[in-house]
């Protein structure tokens, strides 16, 4: 009866979200289970991983079940000259589990804003991301928050790719030795070592974290990332939404997708991200659209982990014998349903279900 809990958790929390992006806004966005295959192929590098489910259609054309919602939606967005196409979705997606074993159906809800992109569309949508965590999670969260111009700004002086990509890599790991290692052999300044050791180990909220890295963005393109990361910050304190707040730049390791800040957000009790998004300029670019794009997903499937063997599959288990009437009994199922919400109607009671109340209905009919 596991299952059953499953499906209530994506149930409620993709309401819940679905609620929220539309109070701001946010328009649905809908597409089928399966598009063309060249859509994802082309884009491989944006996707989570490269493997794709396939199957030729009727037609001789070679389809995908849908590994990834965000290319769809950068394909047909139609953003105003000027101004912005905000929309969200709930949709399944088809990847492969983690540990390369089979696809599995994973329910993402999440929210993109394309367009022409300000501090103030930037700061929506991370805002947003906050909400989000703090209404799927009763026992706090953690939103981390990163710059990827701030690394990069960094890495400017760095002219192999080979060494910047290894470089990313350890910070993403918070190898600070190994930072030095590869700085060494490649014969960069000491200093930069300094600063990415420094960067790698800053973690915590922004009233601490940001002095510190004023003396790591001086200038340039890494000014200017710090820059924007304070005006967010503004915003976020304005909106009462700087406790969960962590900046954190291990997580600004991926520069192929993202292009700006970067975020990552955590429940308690889940070992893994929840939550995940970012500024994606350069998708846009690849598949020939103008303007800028923001956007996250939450990964619903990570809920199951917060439904506790000692969830309840209902809240009230309703049982009646064959001499009962019908009409009766519904009608006590609907006043117990307005009293304390699930309810189960069986003649018999069934194995492995979970119930916080048992109610039995009389032989005479009435309860």
């Amino acid at each position: 009866m596991k299952q059953s809990s499953i499906r209530r958790a994506d149930e409620r929390g993709g309401l819940k979200l679905r609620e929220l992006y539309r109070r701001h806004g946010y328009l649905p966005y809908r597409m089928s289970k399966f598009e063309p295959y060249d859509l994802y192929v082309r884009n491989k590098s944006f996707l989570v991983s490269e493997n794709i489910l396939t199957f030729t259609d009727t037609d001789g054309r070679l389809m995908a079940l849908k590994p990834d919602v965000t290319l769809s939606i950068v394909k047909n967005a139609q953003p105003p000259a000027g101004g912005l196409e905000k929309v969200y979705y709930h949709e399944n997606v088809y990847r492969t589990t983690s540990a390369g074993l089979g696809f599995r159906e994973i329910m993402q809800t999440g929210l993109e804003c394309i367009g022409e992109l300000d501090l103030t569309a930037m700061g929506e949508v991370l805002a947003l991301a906050a909400e989000s965590l703090r209404m799927l999670g009763e026992g706090g969260y953690l939103l981390d928050l990163g710059h990827t111009g701030l690394v990069s700004g960094l890495l400017e002086q760095v002219r192999e790719e080979d060494v910047k990509k290894e470089l990313l890599r350890e910070l993403g790991r918070k190898n600070t030795a190994a930072l030095d290692r590869l700085c060494a052999q490649a014969g960069l300044e000491r200093d930069l070592a300094d600063r990415l050791g420094r960067l790698a180990r800053l973690y915590g909220p922004p009233v601490q974290a940001l002095p510190q890295l004023e003396s790591l963005a001086e200038g340039g393109r890494a000014g200017e990332a710090l820059a924007e990361l304070k005006g967010l910050c503004r915003i976020m304190e304005r909106l009462g939404l700087l406790e969960g707040l962590r900046l954190d730049f291990s997580i600004a390791n991926d520069m192929r997708y993202y292009n700006g800040i970067i975020f990552r957000g955590y429940l308690p009790g889940l070992g893994s991200g929840v939550l995940a998004g970012g500024r994606y300029d350069n998708l846009l670019r690849r598949m020939g659209k103008t303007g800028q794009a923001i956007g996250f997903a939450v990964y619903l499937d990570q809920l199951e982990r917060l439904e506790e063997d000692g969830e309840y599959d209902v809240d009230t288990l309703l049982l009646y014998g064959p001499e009962d009437d019908p009409a009766a009994v519904a009608a006590r199922a609907a006043a117990l349903a307005g009293e304390s919400g699930c309810v189960r109607t069986e003649r018999t009671q069934p194995q492995g279900l979970r119930w916080r109340n048992l109610v039995r209905f009389s032989e005479g009919g009435r309860p």
